[in-house]
């Protein structure tokens, strides 16, 4: 009752995998990957050995189709099993297991791989791989796309319930610290794939980095910004001189996990500006 989506991007050596099921907390079954090695979808009466003992053997130099034949050979469930599999350059391949409830199978695309069981139509998964080869832009992007065109191809046959999205790449986590690029769920939710979307534009916005158009000279919108952080509570007045202002946004970016896009004395992005004008 899952149908997932496998994809790499060559240009960043970015890897990603975008699930929906009707089973709860999804993120925390389903998606494993580690930048430099691969990623793998394990599904349908999921065993989350798949995950570990995946990357681990990707990690040993197997290759995908090596992989689910080592990792399902001594799985008595294999049957009931579906799983996706992606190195760290793009290769994938794809296991059903002939037990399965229907619709379920899997497709290999350009730098992706998709499958899912309990489906409306085989669609789901076409829709998926077509989706994702002609979008471009950042690999998130694509991976949501394509998972809400599989959503529009009919999803899953039971329903909606959760989503998550997992984007790996080398030191592209938080402060560079590790892998997690993005690791973003939407455990329960009536629209999960939407709620997933919109959490995922938020991190994009804390996380992203300022677009040179996008900065602007505080002097240019000062009014507007006093007005806003007198609003929220950040200014006890709207008379107040530069140095207060500058210290009052100072404090919303902090308070707002802004500090990455905090530009100093006299600028602003205009992503935080809407962001403060909006909330």
């Amino acid at each position: 009752m899952t149908f997932s989506i496998i994809g790499y991007d060559p240009e960043t050596e970015a890897l990603g995998i975008a699930v929906q099921s009707k089973f709860i907390g999804v993120g925390a079954v389903v998606p494993w990957a580690k930048a430099g090695v691969g990623a793998v979808a394990t599904q349908s009466f999921a065993n989350p050995a798949y995950g570990q003992d995946g990357l681990k053997l990707m990690a040993e130099g197997k290759s995908a189709e090596e992989t689910i034949d080592i990792i399902t050979a001594n799985d008595d469930g294999k049957e009931y099993r579906q799983v996706g599999i992606m190195d760290a350059t793009g290769h994938a391949a794809t296991f059903t297991g002939n037990k399965c409830y229907d619709w379920a199978g899997g497709m290999v695309g350009e730098y992706c791989v998709a499958q899912g069981n309990i489906l409306v139509q085989e669609e789901v998964v076409t829709s998926m791989i077509n989706t994702f080869e002609q979008e471009t832009g950042k690999l998130a992007d694509r991976l949501l796309k394509a998972l809400d065109a599989g959503q529009e191809a009919g999803g899953d046959r039971r329903g909606k319930q959760a989503a998550a999205l997992l984007v790996v790449r080398e030191k592209g986590g938080y402060l560079q610290a590790n892998d997690r690029m993005i690791d973003l769920r939407v455990d329960e939710h009536p629209d999960p794939i939407k709620e997933l979307t919109r959490i995922y534009k938020l991190h994009r916005l804390y996380f992203g980095v300022t677009k040179k158009e996008n900065i602007l000279n505080v002097s240019d919108v000062r009014t507007e910004i006093v007005n806003h952080l007198y609003r929220r509570g950040f200014l006890l007045s709207k008379h107040v001189s530069d140095q207060d202002l500058n210290t009052a946004l100072g404090t919303f970016h902090h308070v707002e996990n802004f500090e990455g896009r905090e530009l100093g004395h006299g600028k602003i992005d205009k992503e935080v500006l809407e962001f403060l004008t909006s909330s």
